[in-house]
């Protein structure tokens, strides 16, 4: 299996390099042939490695590929290790990845950037893929840092558009602060452990957790628990947790494949990944979970609300992916990370499905993207009105459909959790969740019926060109529709209860809430049978309702709440303001000290004083000098006979 580990890694670099290097020469028929050859030969791969591992009863593999350099003992190697969390999100990353090849084959037609675009996208692939199959923290940094590279140079990709330029730099400097934390976590780890790898770090977990370190003097901190928390902050720039969350709305700003990308199968899903890839750490430190937690839960639910106020097409559905990002958050720090890598994988089909089905929107409304402008386009493009209903559903939890099984099963993971009975970390998380599928639906809708129902806002000239597009954008929507509707009826007993995982997860034994909530598994259509008895169904269900009567019924009443509650919608509108307190005050402080230093410091001091000021000087000293130099030989004697008398008198006067 060594070389199919390859195989699977390097054939999206090998395409990324040729359609990179040598597009204009392939040209554009050659580019995605080659990417989409090799993402699909990684694919197939992936799917094969994880039929061997669950069905084949193949054993996880640790191996090491290369070692580049050893200093004072400590290994910086490349490697492998494959278990059947890292399979899972292999066959995730490279399935989404190749239906999005396939869709931009239409969506980026008539780009002229067409060759670099698919360039980027394969290498994005890579770098997800060097992530999820480290074995190793400095791998693990370099797929890190890799995936936040290209993800810049994607939403940029644009890069003659004012704002995309603004989007991919905020992308990148919010990355900055939670990758900061995030070699911090690793430094420390290296300082307690002496070694990079995996296997040797979770060895030593526990002596880890039995130590202490000054954070402040006067001040010692769990050792664990400062290394679980630095890990985090990380995982909360990658995977957008408030309050670093505010680079992925902005995100949009990149052609929609890369919105599919980023949001459903690479960059976002990292953090998640990385922190169930930890548990055997995060288990050790309750502190730990409870930042996690309690993050995730604020994420849950005040990120959905923006949701519902949001006018383009495509950042209602990037808030719709902070939102389901904090339910993954908050599972992990419930200790149902089997929880948390099941909705990531539901939702990485749904939710690629929701923005692509946005895109071949977007692409017959000639690059319209305000909903408000839309209306009534379902018999006119009937693929994208009957996927889109599928994704949405999903994503709302609707009985039946894979994000039913993965948000119901989550929310009930968080409410039998260890946290139970915990008081306020409880309760934060588990209302949260709660009342966060209410406004799921409702803003998930809202769009929906804004889009596809109602009245014909559009102009006559965009309405008659309205069509389905091409082959190209829609097979990719059916085949994404297919798991999204029925992924969640064969793997959820495996990968929730049937020990899936296997040792890929460590989580203690009383926390293992999942291992609980087994002993009451009776199938999934049970679960589907009793679904009307929840909470969580009927709230899913008021959502919906209320996205019914005031889209449909009362299109009317909305602008009436609105005026009533401008306060409120000002709030949410300008997104709790966090953009006015980085932009126009961290970032502007930040500018201020930097005019401040060139103007006082560069310009006053340094040019002013020293250079400037030292030439100045020196040439005031020499127009007074030149003035002792007159040329006359008598003036020198008398000047010498001075000087003696001077010496002479000093030296009679001190004897």
């Amino acid at each position: 299996m060594y070389s199919y580990y390859l195989t699977i890694v390097l054939a999206p670099l090998f395409a990324a390099i040729v359609a990179g290097l040598f597009g204009h020469k392939i040209g554009r028929t050659g580019a995605h042939l080659i990417t989409i050859g090799a993402v699909g030969l990684s694919c197939l791969l992936s799917f094969l490695v994880l039929y061997r591992m669950y069905w084949g009863g193949a054993e996880p593999e640790n191996i090491g590929v290369y070692t580049w350099a050893v200093t004072d003992g400590l290994h910086m190697e490349v490697g492998f290790l494959v278990d059947r969390l890292t399979v899972l999100m292999m066959a995730v990353v490279t399935f989404v990845s190749l239906m999005v090849h396939v869709y931009t084959i239409g969506y980026m037609h008539d780009d002229p950037g067409y060759q670099r675009f698919f360039s980027y996208i394969s290498l994005f692939t890579f770098s997800m893929l060097m992530l999820v199959m480290s074995n190793n923290f400095l791998q693990l940094f370099f797929g890190w840092e890799a995936v936040g590279l290209v993800s810049y140079l994607l939403i940029g990709f644009w890069f003659k558009r004012e704002t995309a330029i603004f989007a991919n730099l905020k992308a990148f400097l919010v990355n900055r602060v939670g990758d900061f934390g995030f070699i911090l976590g690793i430094a420390a780890i290296v300082t307690f452990t002496g070694s990079l790898d995996y296997a040797t770090v979770f060895g030593q977990a526990g002596d880890v957790a039995a130590q202490s370190i000054e954070v402040f003097p006067g001040s010692p901190w769990n050792a664990m628990t400062l290394i679980c928390i630095l890990l985090f902050i990380g995982a909360m720039g990658k995977s957008a947790q408030a309050p670093l969350h505010v680079w992925l709305p902005d995100s949009m700003e990149g052609p929609t494949p890369i919105s599919a990308l980023i949001h459903a199968a690479t960059m976002v899903t990292a953090g998640i990944f990385m922190v169930a890839r930890m548990s055997p750490l995060f288990e050790l430190s309750t502190m730990a979970l409870a930042v996690v937690i309690v993050i995730g839960a604020i994420t849950a639910f005040f990120m959905g609300l923006l949701g519902i106020v949001q006018n383009d097409i495509k950042r209602v559905v990037a808030y719709s992916t902070l939102s389901q990002l904090g339910y993954m958050t908050v599972a992990l720090g419930a200790s149902a990370y089997g929880a948390a890598i099941f909705h990531l994988m539901t939702h990485a089909f749904f939710k690629a499905l929701l923005f692509l089905a946005a895109g071949s929107v977007i692409i017959a409304m000639h690059h319209e993207q305000d909903i408000r402008k839309m209306g009534g386009i379902r018999k006119y493009m009937p693929i994208t009105y009957w996927t889109s209903l599928v994704g949405s559903l999903a994503l709302i939890g609707f009985p039946g459909t894979a994000g039913f099984f993965s948000k119901d099963l989550l929310i009930e993971a968080v409410k039998e959790s260890h946290w139970h009975g915990q008081g306020a970390v409880y309760w934060i998380a588990y209302l949260s969740v709660l009342l966060g599928v209410f406004v799921t639906a409702l803003y998930s809708f809202r769009m929906f019926f804004l889009v596809f129902h109602g009245e014909e806002r559009m102009d006559k000239a965009t309405k008659s060109h309205l069509h389905e597009p091409p082959w190209v954008v829609t097979v990719p929507l059916i085949m994404l529709a297919i798991p999204s509707l029925a992924i969640g009826w064969f793997t959820v007993e495996p990968v929730l209860f049937g020990g899936f995982f296997g040792d890929a997860i460590v989580v203690d034994q009383g926390r293992d809430v999942l291992a609980n909530m087994g002993e009451h598994w009776h199938g999934p259509a049970a679960l589907l049978m009793h679904a009307w008895q929840t909470p969580v169904f009927w709230l899913a269900m008021a959502g919906l309702a209320t996205a019914v009567y005031l889209y449909l019924l009362r299109p009317d009443l909305p602008a009436k709440i609105k005026a009533k509650v401008e306060g409120l919608y000002n709030l949410l509108d300008r997104k709790y303001y966090f953009d006015d307190l980085y932009i126009k005050g961290f970032a502007a402080w930040g500018r201020n000290i930097g005019r401040t230093l060139w103007q006082r410091g560069d310009e006053f001091l340094i040019d002013g004083v020293l250079v400037n000021g030292t030439a100045n000087s020196v040439g005031k000293l020499a127009v007074v000098m030149r003035q002792l130099q007159s040329g006359y030989l008598y003036t020198y004697a008398f000047a010498m006979i001075i000087g003696l008398t001077m010496f002479l008198g000093w030296l009679i006067w001190f004897r």
